[in-house]
């Protein structure tokens, strides 16, 4: 009787000590939450499992913009000297997914050999197919020597894979997603205004660079700002304004120079924020597990709901489309039973 008391006692006594924080994550989640999502097929419905890589891997930069943003010549300003396979043009130079990382040997992984190695978290990947995995090249770089590794995405109109899948597949994993626009060009296609839906419940990570600044007068700057944010507001629900850098990330002199104090503290400013990361790794890590944890408890009371609901020998495949029909109900039902929020249920036409 009572005891638990007594394991109690025995934990205050002698508590379990990790050496790191993504140890104690690890453990955490291969003990506790791994067999509840293996249960109830979380892996089929939402993300594949996580494993060691996911929590000991660098924090990550996924940079996303439309063709001729800027992008690869972006990530070249962070590294301050090129990098292997670059290539910068006004024509369309990037239609798959790069990812740059520091490595021993400069060089260009392909995507099928990279999703092999267990020590990259980019293995659960693999099940996107070589539509994907052909179009998508990893690159080694010596001087990115600090611990932020930089993907740069844009939305193919013929990509052969969903795209948008695998674009919240690396939102999930990465600490910081930059949205990239050009001063220029601020007409948002529908197939990149459906990509930014795609980031959809990590405005948290997201920070939109206003690029090619300096080449638009001060009082046209100030429309163009201005405009951007009446775009964004109608794609990115959010009751926050999302942080925007305006600024000219490249090494060329300005070519309109009036507004280089500007220019000069908004860099400063997005530097410090992507410096942080690395700080801000752990909690980002341990932020994201519960994320998962408490949709991952939200799926269980659905699954449990709806096998109350099976019959046990006749009639299965009509209660099926009427359980799938009526899921917006259970919906209801369940946050009612249990208290829980709207907003940690998954989407509705997704899960039907």
């Amino acid at each position: 009787m009572f005891s638990w008391l007594g394991t109690d006692d025995r934990r205050r006594k002698d508590p379990e000590v990790f050496q790191t924080v993504s140890d104690g994550l690890k453990k955490l989640y291969k003990t506790k939450l791994l067999p509840l999502e293996e249960h109830y097929k979380f892996h089929e419905f939402h993300s594949p499992a996580l494993e060691d890589a996911d929590f000991d891997n660098k924090p990550m930069v996924l940079l996303v913009g439309q063709y001729s943003t800027g992008k690869t010549t972006f990530i070249r300003y962070l590294l301050e000297q090129d990098f292997p396979g670059m290539r910068i043009g006004p024509e369309p130079t990037t239609d798959s997914f790069i990812a740059v990382m520091q490595g021993d040997v400069e060089g260009i992984v392909p995507g099928n050999a990279l999703v092999v190695d267990p020590k990259k978290p980019f293995r659960k990947l693999n099940a996107f197919g070589n539509a994907f995995l052909n179009r998508s090249v990893f690159k080694n770089s010596l001087v990115l020597y600090s611990h932020v590794c930089c993907m740069s995405a844009l939305p193919p109109t013929l990509a052969g894979y969903d795209f948008a899948a695998v674009l919240e597949w690396f939102a999930e994993r990465v600490d910081r997603i930059i949205l990239l626009f050009d001063a220029h060009k601020l007409d948002i296609s529908d197939e990149f205004s459906e990509v930014i839906k795609a980031l959809k419940n990590h405005e948290d990570k997201m920070r939109v660079v206003l690029n090619k600044a300096d080449q638009i007068e001060t009082q046209q700057l100030m429309r163009v700002y201005g405009a951007l944010m009446w775009s964004l507001g109608k794609i990115v629900n959010t009751p926050e304004v999302i942080r925007v850098y305006i600024g000219s990330f490249w090494s060329h002199p300005l070519l309109i120079p009036d507004n280089r104090k500007l220019f000069e503290a908004e860099e400063q400013d997005l530097f410090r924020d992507i410096q942080s990361l690395p700080r801000n790794a752990a909690l980002r890590k341990l932020n994201d597990l519960i994320k998962r944890a408490r949709l991952a408890k939200v799926h269980a009371y659905i699954i449990s709901s709806l096998k109350k609901e099976m019959p046990s020998m006749f009639g299965k495949d009509n209660k099926k489309k009427e359980l799938v029909n009526n899921l917006g109900d259970i919906y209801a039902r369940i946050e009612r039973e249990h208290q829980i929020s709207p907003g940690d249920f998954p989407n509705l036409r997704k899960m039907q």
